[in-house]
């Protein structure tokens, strides 16, 4: 598996395998929140200035990609303060390429950009309902932060923080 940042022409197949990965969450919350959840996702947020686009490849494939917000920034449209340190956001991974190490590659590549940048955390935030992304999260070491949880849609579902000392 080769991990490495990703190039513009990659753009709009990186988007459309992000929408379906997330697509398996559409059961789990109201068409509203999936709709909000998918604009989110294929939005631009992932070309603004500073924001690193990382994917994972395998036999000259794209199977999975992650976009690592740098500190300070507004990565959820002011839902929660800026935080002191890079945030992960957007992980997905092919249905087909699941369970083979894609996510934990991907992820551990954004903690080491982040210790390489001189940071002592790394932050994220999931859907509660992502039950397979917080078994993930926690099993690498990350802690809650429920001070930074929030509510995007006001539905009641809640998009919780976690955040690794590195």
């Amino acid at each position: 598996m080769k991990i490495r940042d990703a190039v513009k022409s990659e753009l709009e197949f990186i988007r459309e395998q992000r929408i379906q990965a997330y697509s398996e969450y559409t059961r789990a919350v109201s068409a509203e929140h999936w709709a909000a959840l998918k604009k989110a996702i294929s939005s631009d947020a992932d070309i603004q200035p500073g924001v690193e686009l990382i994917v994972a490849e395998v036999d000259g494939r794209i199977v999975g990609s992650v976009t690592l917000f740098p500190a300070k920034t507004d990565a959820y449209e002011g839902s929660i303060d800026e935080l002191d340190y890079p945030e992960i956001r957007m992980l997905a991974v092919a249905p087909e390429a699941r369970g083979k190490g894609v996510a934990t590659a991907l992820v551990y590549e954004c903690i080491r950009r982040a210790k390489a940048k001189g940071f002592v955390a790394i932050g994220l935030h999931t859907g509660e309902f992502m039950e397979s992304a917080i078994k993930l999260y926690e099993r690498i070491g990350f802690e809650r932060l429920p001070e930074y949880d929030f509510e995007p849609a006001g539905d009641g579902v809640v998009v919780k923080a976690f955040r690794l000392l590195v």
